[in-house]
């Protein structure tokens, strides 16, 4: 009797590897602590890395400048400067030097601190008009002289450089100082919006560091608190203009100008200026 013999089917054919001609095995899925462990090393290569750059940079800048050939890192601006090609900001000395060396030096606001302004109806009461062209649109203003503004401009450049310093657009407001000094012997030199520093919510700031002035020798009258909001000390503070004829700031400044001859610091004689109107 012949016996049958049962031979067993294969589980899996593998094939033989292409290269060595040995049959391959199943790769396994690799150990979750092992993929940790990778990703650990990864990470630890990576800070290497960047702690390497950082430590290469410090010695860059750190390193004495070469006498022949190489680069070298420009110095950043000090605090108080602006650099020149800095967008929305004014350049350093915007004035030229002075024609009187160590005078002293007067910035005047406009709009509501020298005169009040108004477009579309005629108001009652204004001194003359002004029409500037405004992006292509011709405007009309209607300008009230302030009391005393005359008088004040005519007393200031006998002793001072006189500066008319505006958030106001150049279009308009050289049309306005011609008016208030038309032979323009009084006002030494004008500034526009172009030189103010526009901070946060559009904030007009008159930065007297940039005007190419000791500021031990120079005074700022304004109406608005941020205008001056960079150098305090230097400020006479005056009420805003509207149309009131009985207005007597510009008649009470002109009580600084016996004043600041007697001091060398303007921001002393601003300040024994102001404690004596609180007096009165």
């Amino acid at each position: 009797m012949v016996s049958k013999i049962n031979r067993k089917a294969p589980t899996k054919t593998t094939k033989p590897s292409p290269k060595t001609g040995r049959r391959g095995r199943l790769k396994s899925s690799p150990s979750p602590v092992k993929s940790i462990s990778a990703y650990a090393s990864s990470v630890d290569r990576s800070i290497r890395r960047c702690l390497l750059k950082f430590f290469t940079c410090l010695a860059v800048i750190n390193t004495p400048k070469r006498r022949k050939k190489g680069f070298r890192r420009l110095p950043r601006p000090h605090d108080g400067e602006t650099a020149s090609t800095q967008p929305g900001r004014p350049r350093r000395d915007a004035l030229p030097p002075p024609s009187v060396p160590g005078r002293i030096t007067i910035v005047l606001d406009l709009d509501e601190t020298l005169v009040h302004s108004r477009v579309g109806v005629p108001p009652d009461r204004y001194d003359f008009v002004v029409h500037p062209s405004i992006e292509g649109l011709e405007m009309t203003f209607y300008v009230l002289k302030r009391p005393g503004v005359d008088e004040l401009l005519r007393a200031a450049s006998e002793s001072f450089e006189v500066v008319i310093y505006t958030a106001g657009l150049k279009e308009y407001a050289s049309l306005v100082i011609d008016q208030l000094d038309p032979g323009g012997g009084m006002v030494t030199h004008r500034l526009y919006r172009d030189s103010c520093l526009e901070e946060e919510g559009g904030k007009m700031v008159k930065d007297l560091s940039s005007l190419g002035r000791n500021l031990d020798r120079v005074v700022i009258v304004d109406d608005n608190p941020v205008s001056y909001s960079l150098q305090k000390e230097n400020a006479i503070p005056v009420a805003s203009f509207v149309d009131d004829p009985r207005d007597k700031e510009l008649v009470r400044l002109m009580q600084f100008f016996d004043v600041a001859h007697r001091f060398e610091d303007m921001r002393e004689a601003v300040a024994f200026y102001l404690s004596e109107q609180i007096k009165e």
